[in-house]
């Protein structure tokens, strides 16, 4: 692969990496966004495949995997696969843009060891587990059960938060927006 410039955003689900990346992607024509590929349904009627995620069935991921196609990929949750394709990266890199990712805190560690001094691995953080748990039950897309999974696993995500190049407190976004703009800006000059 022809190496250019990756930006990852990594935070445990609810903490608004997604809405600092689709603004920076605002932002700065010079980001292109790596669309993962996962095998979760979509939410809705809004999503879209080849725009907000790669939708594919267990077993075209599974070949994929065999194939070596991925950058990262991971079992998020029992059956529940995310990864990046290796294309999608090059894909963006032959555009002249810069790669940025809006990947669970695994993958952005994978990422950053993937592509060492060519990356910056920003994790974004709430304020509070309490502030997380009010974010994700704005949503209604959760059940008790699967609540209870996301909050587990940010509680041990949040762990890792060391491991990253810089860390973005995401409590009065548009601070955090301005900040996540001076991050990027800083890094790609």
């Amino acid at each position: 692969m022809k190496q250019g410039k990756a930006i990852i955003f990594s935070a445990p689900s609810g903490s608004g990496k997604t809405t600092i990346v689709r603004h920076l992607l605002d932002a700065n024509p010079g980001l292109g966004f790596s669309i993962s590929a996962c095998t979760r349904d979509k939410r809705g009627r809004n999503e879209v495949h080849g725009k907000d995620y790669y939708f594919l069935t267990p077993d075209e991921f599974r070949h994929h995997i065999e194939q070596g196609d991925f950058v990262e990929w991971e079992e998020v949750y029992p059956g529940n696969f995310y990864g990046t394709l290796k294309t999608e990266v090059q894909r963006i890199w032959d555009q002249g843009k810069a790669v940025i990712f809006d990947v669970d805190v695994k993958g952005g560690l994978t990422l950053k060891k993937y592509f060492g001094d060519q990356a910056l691995a920003v994790f974004v953080r709430v304020p509070s587990m309490e502030v997380l748990e009010d974010r994700l039950t704005m949503r209604h897309t959760e059940t008790a059960d699967s609540m209870s999974q996301r909050l587990f696993k940010a509680r041990f995500e949040m762990g890792f938060e060391d491991k990253f190049d810089v860390t973005l407190v995401n409590d009065d976004l548009e601070e955090t927006l301005k900040q996540a703009e001076k991050l990027v800006g800083d890094f790609l000059a």
